[in-house]
């Protein structure tokens, strides 16, 4: 393997980081606050309005032990949960005033402990260790995106051919679907463009560009159905997905509708798993072998409306 002199570099560097990290995180947290528990701390106050799930999945954290931690936190009024008003079963977290505080010092205490480690460093050391993580950061992590602008809008004129665009370039590349997959998508949005009653299609953007799209169709006057959800694979990781489904299911409710389907495919695990964690259950299943040359399984799933709202 050519890339066994590249991997065991890495490997041993981050054997070294790690040792480093630990001493660091010894020395600046400990009780009551472990690093764990001040992580969590530091993504609410830089992430404001965001949930214990997004937290929970951005930082690796179980799901039992979250739930301990938000708990504690709002039992000692670190930080207060308000029910999102797009989503009554979504609750956002925001720091107290005494959960600033408490931000604010472990800050202070993370400064004191990162200036001990470099304290013994001369200026050109510390210049190139600073430049090295730098580099590190802009290649191999994805937290340049978390300060990056996103936007959900319904679609305009321009924007359909885009869309067309997302879905042809990352099925192609990623899936090897060929071109009558992306003649589907093409002749579904421009039957979509000549009757949008009842229906509609946003696109998600990031600094002005457009990175994925979601669309609702009428199917009957209590039935729609879910169609061209596609992101951009650069872009996940954001959260972009979660707010275009909620954006389209909130939609749903508005238009009354009762049920609401899609079709996806076997092999797309993250779009299943995605639909699964908003209910959506698998329903019909067949073979399809016009968009790759072999046998693919495309799967209907449904989301009832009314039981959903009746749960809330």
């Amino acid at each position: 393997m050519e890339s066994i002199q590249y991997v065991e570099k890495i490997r041993k560097f981050n054997r070294h980081y790690a040792n480093i990290l630990g001493k660091i995180d010894q020395e600046i947290y400990n009780q009551p606050f472990p690093l764990t528990e001040a992580r969590v701390i530091t993504e609410i106050n830089y992430r404001n309005n965001c949930t214990a799930t997004e937290i929970r999945e951005n930082l690796g954290i179980d799901r039992g032990y979250m739930s301990r931690i938000v708990q504690r936190f709002e039992d000692e009024k670190i930080i207060i949960k308000k029910q999102s008003t797009e989503d009554k079963r979504q609750y956002s977290l925001y720091l107290t005033e005494e959960g600033k505080k408490i931000y604010k010092g472990l800050v202070e205490n993370a400064n004191r402990g990162v200036d001990k480690m470099i304290r013994n460093l001369s200026k050109n050391d510390l210049a190139k260790l600073v430049t090295s993580m730098e580099t590190i950061e802009s290649i191999y992590s994805k937290e340049c995106f978390s300060y990056s602008e996103v936007f959900i809008r319904p679609f305009q004129s321009g924007d359909v051919g885009y869309v067309a665009h997302l879905h042809g370039k990352l099925y192609n590349k990623t899936y090897k679907y060929g071109q009558m997959f992306e003649y589907y998508v093409m002749k579904g949005l421009t039957e979509f463009m000549i009757a949008t009653d009842g229906g509609e299609l946003w696109v998600a953007e990031v600094d002005g560009e457009i990175v994925g799209s979601i669309a609702i169709t009428k199917s009957s006057d209590t039935v729609a159905q879910l169609r061209w959800f596609v992101l951009d694979e650069n872009y996940q990781g954001m959260g972009i997905g979660k707010k275009l489904m909620e954006t389209a299911l909130n939609f749903c409710n508005e238009q009354n509708y009762q049920l609401v389907f899609l079709w996806t495919v076997s092999t797309l695990d993250t779009a299943r798993y995605l639909y699964q964690k908003y209910n959506f259950r698998l329903t019909e299943e067949k073979q399809n072998e016009e968009w790759t040359g072999t046998k693919l399984i495309e799967e209907r799933w449904d989301l009832n409306l009314l039981n959903e709202n009746q749960a809330k």
